[in-house]
């Protein structure tokens, strides 16, 4: 909800005196026995209630004397003429948030997007933002819709998925010239949300999740590769120290038939070619003893 400007209005203490001074003249006026006190009790009450004014710590209000800009007023409890002097619409000093948003508005590689904003602003000069612009509120909630769009358009959907702070330090200085002069400061612009067609976040999704896909692809062929490698030089190695291999091959038999139960199936060949039938009597005596 964007904020509203206040308008004064008749307050507590005007209402206070009113009643006092129209309960004096009439209690006047019941004991005299004559209508003077009481009209003129009820005239200074009348009179009262429309000209003591009350601005809060936080307010300015500028007072125009038969339509000149005589000066600000406020905080606290003043007095004008009626009719002579009137008051402009309260203006509050505190730092207000405001919420902006920008739909199917198409970014700079032609995706149409969905943005929300949150403005932080404050008047630092009131006299300024009631003199210089009619209705600073909408005046501000208007240009940073504006502004909004435009930086849109010049950022690419990736750029404002995963740069958000730039995009918002982008409008701050954007919105910031612009209401300078009026007396306005803008002091941050946050991105909220960024939302894209829903068919669209399914393509993204579909796109990151085969991308992914690739990726551990990659990362395995790769893994293979080094395996293959590691492979070729125990190769290597192998063949040119005959003994390292048998110490090897009966290292692997030993682990395997370690465990009871176990039967393992060894070729002729591998037996004769490394003298493994010792080793397995050896291996049966000792689980027979």
């Amino acid at each position: 909800m964007s904020p509203k400007i206040m308008v004064s209005q008749i307050n507590s203490v005007a209402v206070a005196l009113c009643i006092v001074w129209i309960a004096g003249g009439l209690f006047a006026g019941a004991i005299m026995h004559r209508q003077g006190p009481t009209i003129a009790g009820v005239a200074v009450g009348v009179y009262l209630l429309f000209s003591i004014k009350v601005v809060r710590q936080w307010d300015k209000v500028a007072l125009l004397r038969l339509g000149r800009y005589v000066g600000l007023r406020g905080p606290g409890i003043f007095h004008i003429v009626p009719v002579i002097e009137t008051l402009s619409p309260f203006v509050d000093q505190r730092v207000r948030v405001s919420g902006v948003s920008a739909e199917s508005t198409l970014s700079r590689d032609t995706v149409p997007v969905n943005v929300d904003a949150i403005v932080f602003w404050l008047v630092w000069n009131p006299e300024k933002a009631i003199l210089e612009v009619e209705n600073f509120i909408d005046a501000i909630m208007l240009s940073a819709q504006t502004a909004l769009r435009e930086s849109i358009g010049r950022h690419e959907l990736a750029q404002m998925l995963t740069e958000r702070e730039t995009l918002g330090r982008e409008l701050q200085r954007i919105l910031d010239e612009k209401t300078t002069p009026w007396g306005i400061t803008v002091q941050s612009v946050e991105i909220r949300d960024v939302k894209i067609p829903a068919g669209l976040e399914d393509a993204m999704s579909r796109k990151a999740q085969a991308e992914r896909e690739r990726q551990a692809r990659i990362i395995l062929g790769q893994a293979e590769t080094e395996i293959a490698e590691k492979f070729v030089q125990a190769g290597e190695s192998y063949a040119q120290n005959p003994v390292a291999l048998h110490l090897r091959a009966m290292n692997m038999l030993y682990e395997a038939i370690k465990e009871k139960g176990a039967m393992v199936i060894v070729p002729s060949s591998a037996v004769e070619t490394m003298g493994l039938g010792g080793l397995l009597a050896t291996t049966a005596m000792a689980k027979g003893q």
